[in-house]
């Protein structure tokens, strides 16, 4: 069974940080690429970063590059997204998912991903 399953969400202040886990199984984990999305209320869900396991490359979103970075600890099958300078318009439900390594993960769009997780809410207080 696939399970994508986050964590570390969380209310937080402005300029503070966060790290969210998504821990990953029932798939090849090195052939996939995972990502986080977020959805605000009202709003579309917006991808924001994704690794590939398979060679390491990592993108980014403009609205969230220099301030989070995604990192996968292959051993644990687990993916993080370190979150600084985080701001109130970064509340939302946060999600993961995996993509094979072969789509077009890279760019971030919702349709190029197959599994997904039920998301973690963070929420930034001014």
């Amino acid at each position: 069974e696939v399970q994508l399953v986050e964590s570390g969400g969380g209310l937080v202040q402005a300029g503070g940080s966060l790290r969210l886990s998504c821990a990953a199984s029932g798939f090849p984990f090195g052939n996939y690429a995972i990502a986080w999305f977020r959805q605000a209320p009202g709003k579309e869900r917006e991808g924001l970063s994704c690794i590939s396991n398979s060679n390491g490359a990592a993108y980014y979103a403009d609205s969230v590059k220099g301030r989070f970075t995604i990192s996968s600890d292959s051993a644990k099958n687990t993916v993080y997204l370190q979150m600084d300078s985080l701001k109130p318009e970064d509340t939302a439900d946060y999600y993961c998912a995996a993509a094979d390594s072969d789509s077009y993960y890279f760019l971030l769009l919702a349709p190029a991903y197959d599994y997904w997780g039920q998301g973690t809410q963070v929420t930034v207080s001014s």
